[in-house]
């Protein structure tokens, strides 16, 4: 702290997307239309899962969990975003910087590792089918869903600290929509070479070890799948798992693109374009994923929008009653 206050760091400035006063109002739409969509996506999910007592299992008890994370990753972001463009404003506060990097780190980091706990219990179903409601049990799950938010809070809060002591220099524009941990080092006069590494055990902690696991849990996955004599039993097999690996796929894939596309190119706007793929684009797509892949989820949305329509009513008739 004492390093930031000799600088006089109080509010850096956020580019966003673009300079061109004619695309904000393209981007404010576009991105509140998306910020909308994710959030009421990922909230049907919810209750859905809450409301459907077939669907209080392990996979659906951690796709509930995960849906939940993915409106907090969302909103980390888009709204300061939306703020900025509609008040014509750039800055943002050094405490509300570091806060919201914080929280940005802890909820990728939750997605991350909730992807590869949701891989373990596919594993689970798959690889050891009469064992599996033994073995996931409700505390196990609850276990898990701590051991994630426990890892995610102490890298997240590590990254802030190495941050904390980095003294600024006096250009403080980050060329992104949001303060962005890699962006905000390379603002820095001092030295940076603690944060290059705190931020490669990131790298690795989040993305080499969870990616490891997933590997690993399909690969076992595949083989057992290969094992199964009819079509129909294998099918059947790999449907249960189809819509996580998709949301896999997609998760990591957007954040590898996004990691290719900084080292290949070092234009200002270009990082964070590419960024918008796995900070908004996947948390919007993955309700859709499993609510078009899976037919449980399907029957349960259909059973709650029917049991919320056929409550109006009523409660509009016991209204006009009183």
């Amino acid at each position: 702290m004492e390093l930031r206050n000799s600088t006089g760091v109080s509010e850096f400035l956020l580019l966003g997307l673009s300079e061109k006063p004619e695309l904000q109002p393209l981007i404010f739409g576009l991105f509140l239309f998306v910020y909308l969509i994710t959030v009421l996506g990922n909230l049907f999910i919810i209750l859905a899962v809450r409301s459907d007592s077939h669907l209080h299992t392990p996979m659906y008890f951690f796709l509930f969990n995960l849906s939940l994370v993915d409106i907090c990753f969302i909103s980390t972001t888009v709204p300061k975003m939306l703020v900025n463009i509609q008040t014509q404003s750039k800055v943002i506060s050094y405490a509300g910087c570091i806060t919201q990097m914080y929280f940005f780190l802890l909820f990728a980091g939750l997605d991350n590792f909730h992807l590869t706990v949701m891989a373990y219990d596919r594993f689970l179903a798959i690889c050891h089918p009469l064992n599996y409601m033994v073995i996931m049990s409700p505390w196990l799950c609850g276990v898990l869903v701590l051991v994630c938010w426990i890892m995610s809070v102490l890298h997240s809060l590590l990254q802030c600290l190495v941050v904390l002591r980095l003294s600024f220099c006096p250009d403080l524009e980050i060329p992104h929509f949001f303060c962005e941990i890699k962006q905000m080092v390379q603002l820095a006069c001092s030295d940076i070479f603690l944060n290059n590494m705190v931020m490669y055990f990131g790298v690795g902690l989040l993305g080499g070890g969870p990616l490891i696991g997933i590997i690993y849990s399909y690969s076992k996955i595949v083989s057992s799948i290969w094992g199964i004599p009819s079509a129909q039993g294998k099918y059947k097999a790999f449907s249960t798992c189809a819509s996580h690996l998709s949301v896999v796929s997609l998760f990591y894939g957007t954040s590898l693109g996004v990691y290719l596309s900084s080292a290949a190119t070092h234009g200002s706007y270009s990082n964070a374009t590419a960024s918008v793929m796995y900070t908004v684009v996947t948390p919007m797509l993955n309700p859709f994923i499993y609510s078009l892949r899976n037919k449980d989820i399907k029957r349960a949305l259909k059973r709650f929008v029917g049991m919320v329509v056929t409550k109006g009513p009523i409660v509009l008739g016991l209204k006009k009653c009183t």
